[in-house]
């Protein structure tokens, strides 16, 4: 399902979670759930898992994540504040130490010129503070080529947060 160079990645990432004593919930809306995807591919996986939000809609996003429809409507959902507000709901509704969350435009529809197909901001935060942000700009590629593209920057930014870059 994943490509070998995506499930390694994937593997090294649940190891660095279980080391770290870490668990880890995602929330996506371009990806629709490759990240949890990607993660639970790997046998073990649960003990570092908690869960996944595919938050696709700005209802959605409002709903399960607690993001403000007025931050959506003032930034626009595809923007940093909102990637930020969506890790922070993803922390508040679960129980994971750490949250990564994804938004963007993967076309092949629905850019413009401010926010064009294939712009995506990944976040991520840890609970006890922390957030990190990340504005990818991987151009007009395929669809998915953009969503395979935002797990492995996703993976990074975790990476990151957990203090193993």
């Amino acid at each position: 399902m994943f490509s070998d160079a995506l499930r390694a990645e994937a593997e090294q990432l649940v190891a660095l979670l279980r080391a770290k004593n870490l668990t880890i919930a995602t929330a996506e809306s371009c990806t629709g759930g490759l990240i949890a995807a990607a993660l639970t591919e790997i046998p073990g996986s649960s003990e570092v898992v908690d869960r996944g939000f595919v938050t696709y809609t700005n209802d959605a996003k409002m709903e399960m994540l607690g993001v403000p429809g007025e931050l959506i409507a003032e930034v626009g959902v595809v923007s940093r504040e909102v990637a930020l507000s969506m890790a922070e709901g993803a922390l508040t509704h679960s129980d994971a130490d750490v949250t990564v969350a994804v938004t963007g435009v993967a076309g092949p529809g629905g850019g413009t010129a401010l926010k064009p197909i294939g712009l995506v901001h990944i976040a991520a935060t840890r609970l006890g503070g922390g957030a990190l942000h990340q504005e990818c700009r991987f151009g007009p590629i395929p669809r998915s080529e953009i969503r395979a593209r935002t797990v492995e920057a996703a993976f990074t930014l975790v990476r990151r947060i957990v203090g193993a870059h």
